[in-house]
């Protein structure tokens, strides 16, 4: 039965990881149908535009043009949280942590697809008040994501909560 409600928990995560990838390719198609090549659209004057830009680089700008350094880096995380979303245990108190490594996923997925399809990452959301760089969809899944895991590991969960993330070596062999 355990198996059962196990296999239900990870097609729900997946389920969710495709509805955020698709609101995140689907904001960036409308980017590019109207906001390539034009001027900004205001929706807070002086504070937050709609401006279309095409990022090779990752956040801030850092690392442009290392296309299969971030398509090695996503895959190489999103094996990882496949590996942790598979072993966590079922319990009401690891919602959180699905909900979080769902939201990273997703994002590392929707920025990803852009970067095989284009080479390059579509980001559109400026706040103009703070010049913060210009970001997207799956920026904000795995920022709200990464900073929500980091207070659940820091602050909500204890050392024996995440006994089931210890690797152990017997005989040789490892164990999960």
């Amino acid at each position: 039965m355990k198996k059962g409600k196990k296999a239900v928990q990870l097609i729900l995560d997946f389920i969710f990881v495709l509805l955020l990838v698709s609101g995140d390719q689907i904001t960036k198609m409308l980017a590019v149908k109207y906001l390539k090549g034009k001027s900004n659209f205001i929706l807070i004057k002086d504070v937050f535009v709609l401006h279309y830009l095409e990022n090779k680089g990752a956040a801030f700008g850092m690392l442009q043009n290392q296309k299969m350094f971030f398509i090695f880096s996503a895959v190489v995380i999103l094996t990882l949280f496949l590996f942790v979303l598979i072993k966590t245990p079922l319990e009401k108190k690891y919602r959180y942590t699905h909900i979080c490594l769902v939201l990273i996923s997703a994002g590392a997925c929707g920025n990803m697809i852009d970067r095989l399809r284009y080479n390059y990452v579509v980001d559109f959301f400026y706040f103009v008040l703070i010049d913060f760089p210009v970001f997207n969809v799956a920026d904000i899944c795995v920022t709200v994501g990464t900073v929500f895991l980091i207070i659940l590991y820091l602050f909500y969960y204890k050392e024996e909560d995440l006994h089931f993330l210890k690797i152990r070596m017997d005989n040789s062999k490892l164990k999960f």
